[in-house]
């Protein structure tokens, strides 16, 4: 969990998603049953994060926030249950979701300042200037995501692009607007070995 940055209410749910159920902690918790001890993959015994299984790793459980909280599901929980908790006004919650989605929507832009980057053709102070115009970012996020992009370099797009396959695959399957659809074939993908080309297939 980051401490580096300030956090806002959404971030709470997010990382207790992305990081634990359905997230991380289910998705390896389920390869090592399913494939490491009832079939004796020993391979599965590692996990390369540098490896095409972290684009499925990070993606499922990016998408898994969506899983646990779809809708406006987020937006009940954090005005419901966290801001009281944490005595904070629950005034125009449902507008700052909606705001969020509209800026997640820039997430990509992140990609294109690792591009910059690692291909040189963008300085560090470029590179932050482009999130903070295209990504919405303030400085302390931009530097904080150009100190990311410098050492896990290309690994970024695990996060936005994963997410889009597996949410892509996913509602191709029939898991659109079926919700017990969409839950059984997030199974599929958290307990069988799965390639990123599977997530591609017609």
């Amino acid at each position: 969990i980051n401490t580096d940055t300030k956090i806002f209410i959404n971030r709470a749910i997010d990382v207790g998603s992305h990081e634990s159920y359905p997230g991380h902690h289910v998705y390896n918790m389920l390869l090592e049953k399913n494939l490491y001890r009832d079939k004796g993959w020993v391979e599965l015994s590692l996990y390369a994060l540098f490896s095409p299984q972290s684009l499925i790793a990070e993606g499922s459980a990016n998408y898994g926030v969506e899983m646990a909280f779809p809708g406006d599901e987020k937006a009940k929980f954090a005005k419901n249950v966290l801001l009281p908790m944490a005595g904070l006004d629950t005034a125009d919650i449902e507008l700052y979701f909606k705001a969020l989605a509209i800026k997640g929507t820039l997430d990509y832009a992140r990609n294109e300042a690792a591009r910059g980057l690692l291909n040189k053709t963008m300085s560090e102070y470029e590179a932050a200037g482009y999130l903070k115009k295209y990504a919405l970012m303030n400085n302390e996020t931009a530097n904080k995501s150009i100190s990311f992009i410098k050492k896990y370099r290309s690994y970024i797009i695990n996060y936005n692009y994963g997410q889009d396959l597996i949410k892509n695959y996913i509602e191709r399957n029939g898991g659109g607007n079926n919700v017990a659809k969409r839950w059984e074939l997030f199974g599929v993908l958290l307990t069988n070995e799965i390639n990123t080309a599977d997530l591609v297939k017609k």
